[in-house]
């Protein structure tokens, strides 16, 4: 004999597979972009200037930067005096040189770059473009040509989509530039 309420509970769960399987993959994925763009504001750190800017994409690159690992090496030190989560203390960003470079990675000779906008609202100094070409191939435009970046790990980066270091890109151009940092130092 078939219990009813087992048979209701069985059509109800196939019910709602159902459902779940229907909705459009479109729709899955416009959800799962405006859940990282809130995401990427609410994690944000610094004031961000979106004047021109296209907010989504800020979000989305915030989204990108700010759960990427970018702050351990682009800020420096990268977590303020008693921020340090990884000595067991409340997580806070060195918000004061939050992109603005200066990690120095002995015995090498690197140095990470300042990512904040220049005069001219470019992060690091370079185009969109520029950017993106950077990621994708290791060369930065404005170093000497056939010079390939060594620590930043840019054929992981350069495997993103468009859209995603475009909105890396606006999230950057969106930041408070900063001077390059007065004070290199390997991280602590």
């Amino acid at each position: 004999m078939k219990c009813p309420a087992r048979s209701a509970r069985f059509a109800k769960s196939m019910l709602l597979g159902v459902a779940f399987v229907t909705i459009p993959v479109a729709a899955l994925h416009a959800q799962d972009n405006q859940s990282r763009v809130r995401q990427g504001f609410a994690l944000n750190p610094v004031p961000l200037n979106l004047n021109g800017k296209n907010p989504a994409l800020v979000g989305l690159g915030s989204y990108i930067v700010n759960t990427g690992g970018c702050n351990d090496c682009h800020t420096n030190p990268a977590f303020a005096a008693g921020g340090n989560p990884y000595l067991g203390q409340p997580e806070r960003i060195n918000t004061a040189e939050f992109m603005a470079g200066g990690r120095l990675f002995p015995p090498s000779p690197f140095k990470s770059a300042n990512l904040t906008p220049d005069a001219t609202g470019k992060p690091a100094g370079l185009t969109l473009y520029q950017f993106i070409a950077t990621l994708r191939t290791g060369h930065d435009p404005l170093d000497p040509p056939g010079a390939l970046l060594q620590i930043m790990p840019w054929p992981a980066f350069g495997k993103k989509t468009d859209l995603d270091l475009r909105a890396i890109y606006e999230y950057l151009r969106a930041i408070p530039p900063l001077p390059d940092n007065p004070h290199p130092s390997p991280n602590p």
